[in-house]
């Protein structure tokens, strides 16, 4: 799973800068897309329907379109086959656990296993927020001990992948329908840590917020109580 996880992340950056080579090319011939979601059915589209004045230019954005469908088609068969293999995984049950989790889905669920391996050998959330590097440092000098940003310390793919999750919690509480699939065929006991979550990180991000923090600040503040929670299913649920 891990090798399959890492050729995911590298799909998903080279997607990514052929994205920016596009967006480029048409920022510097003052091309703009007025719709609302870029990349999507109509957007790729759009960018198909785009034409210049010279040939060598329309040769160039057509190869980048093409090249970019590739990316995002290779990036999908990696994602299809995370999904195809994982049942067989030993950690498959925590990875279907933490997706009762709000801004946790399947991938993000399997990155985390992938990166962090059986929770239980943290023996206390705070020591898996450590190896994240989720944790502030300090800085004392005689009686003074002045508070630090997060040391980043720790797995920046672990951490990545909660702080982007951690996004989600912006907004109002609610449960999609995927997700009510999701938490029919789990625990008792993993519903309510999720449930719980959603509630103190919702809270917790609007706390902040209305103190003026940056948004940025915010959610890794909401990232850092969020792998507490992974942390707590973790323990909750065993591995195969």
């Amino acid at each position: 799973m891990l090798s399959l996880v890492r050729a995911r992340e590298a799909a998903v950056d080279d997607l990514r800068r052929k994205r920016q080579v596009i967006s480029s090319l048409l920022l510097k011939h003052d091309r703009a897309y007025s719709g609302k979601t870029t990349w999507g059915a109509m957007h790729v589209r759009w960018l198909q329907e785009q034409s210049f004045a010279y040939p060598a230019q329309q040769v160039v954005l057509q190869e980048m379109v093409l090249a970019e469908r590739h990316a995002r088609e290779r990036l999908g068969r990696i994602e299809a086959a995370i999904a195809e293999l994982l049942p067989n995984w030993s950690l498959a049950p925590v990875v279907e656990a933490l997706q009762a989790l709000r801004g946790i889905r399947l991938v993000t669920a399997a990155t985390i296993m992938v990166e962090a391996g059986d929770l239980g050998r943290f023996e206390t959330a705070r020591q898996f927020m450590g190896y994240l590097g989720l944790v502030p440092g300090e800085r004392s000098t005689g009686n003074t001990v002045r508070r630090l940003g997060i040391t980043k310390a720790g797995n920046g793919r672990l951490r990545r992948a909660l702080v982007e999750s951690a996004w989600t919690y912006r907004h109002p509480l609610r449960t999609g329908k995927l997700k009510h699939y999701v938490l029919e065929k789990l625990p008792a006991a993993v519903k309510d840590i999720a449930w719980k979550a959603q509630t103190r990180l919702c809270a917790r991000y609007r706390a902040l917020a209305s103190r003026g923090k940056q948004l940025t600040v915010a959610v890794t503040a909401v990232a850092h109580e969020l792998a507490g929670f992974v942390w707590a299913i973790g323990r909750e649920v065993k591995s195969v």
